[in-house]
């Protein structure tokens, strides 16, 4: 069953659960800095297993120890529960990792 898109109300909620990603057109997005850049490698592993658990998709950007993680949900051209539910690990994973807000 494909995903609905979220409506304003829903996505307005969900982003103030998730207060360091940002809303642009119809995608989410934050940047991460790691202490080193080994750990960040190992940040990328970690989104990429829970990505591939919730069969959802980041795009992803390394840049030495700092990831610029994008989330949108392209079958419905929109954000879905699956770009939150996503976000939402990958922010449990920046905590647990030591990550920071990145620049």
């Amino acid at each position: 069953m494909r995903p609905q898109r979220l409506t304003t109300d829903e996505l307005a909620a969900g982003l103030l659960q998730l207060p360091l990603w940002s809303k642009s057109g119809d995608t989410i997005s934050r940047a991460i800095t790691y202490p080193t850049f080994l750990i960040a490698i190992d940040a990328v592993t970690r989104i990429a297993h829970e990505a591939e658990r919730l069969d959802h998709h980041p795009d992803i950007d390394i840049r030495w120890r700092t990831l610029g993680v994008s989330l949108t949900t392209h079958d419905v051209a929109g954000l879905t529960h699956l770009d939150l539910d996503l976000a939402h690990q990958v922010d449990a994973i920046t905590t647990d990792l030591g990550g920071s807000a990145g620049h």
